[in-house]
């Protein structure tokens, strides 16, 4: 019987807490739902993306909240940017700016979940709030030309060479009729004399 008392159930519903995590729920899936379909939707036109970033969005959030009253959540923070900064280097196939929004709707998850009772809830919104500001000025105002890229296959694996990037770079204009200004060349098939490239062009 003593055993028993020893342990503590958490209560069934707790009012309070189920109404703070609805909010910030609500609140950060809604600056989430303006970064992704209104900034980053019109400018690069990429629906791959949409349920990648929700769903990181959500876990994120969902994660850091449930931990927030523990001693790892300055280490789980940290420790999620880390793991996101290796996938970055070894993802061939992700664009930066694409990868730069994944860090973006991650860092708006962290910021909603782990804010404590020391930060105001002026201070989480207005934190918001200068994060979608920003990264709309940055994105529609100040970049007037948007870079987007494709991935296609390229049968003239001489071209490939370091020293023929300028033979790469031409061809692949010429032949898609695109304003390419970068080329990356990730996977190389020797034995089809293929290559899977990337290309940047501006729209």
């Amino acid at each position: 019987m003593n055993l028993l008392q020893t342990f503590e159930l958490p209560p069934l519903i707790n009012s309070a807490a189920l109404a703070a995590f609805l909010l910030r729920f609500s609140f950060n899936l809604l600056i989430a739902y303006i970064i992704i379909r209104w900034i980053y939707y019109p400018v690069h036109k990429n629906k791959d993306y949409f349920f990648t970033y929700f769903l990181f969005n959500i876990i994120i959030f969902v994660l850091c909240y449930m931990l927030k009253n523990t001693q790892l959540q300055l280490g789980v923070a940290f420790g999620l940017f880390a793991v996101f900064s290796i996938l970055r280097y070894r993802t061939m196939n992700v664009a930066v700016m694409d990868m730069t929004y994944l860090f973006l709707v991650i860092s708006i998850a962290v910021i909603n979940a782990l804010s404590t009772d020391h930060v105001s809830i002026l201070e989480v919104v207005l934190a918001n709030i200068v994060v979608v500001v920003m990264t709309f000025i940055m994105e529609r105002v100040w970049l007037v030309r948007h870079a987007s890229s494709k991935i296609i296959l390229y049968e003239k694996i001489e071209n490939i060479r370091p020293e023929n990037y300028d033979k790469l770079l031409a061809d692949v204009r010429q032949r898609t009729g695109l304003n390419v200004h970068r080329v990356e060349v990730g996977r190389i098939d020797f034995m089809r004399d293929i290559a899977r490239i990337r290309i940047f062009y501006y729209e």
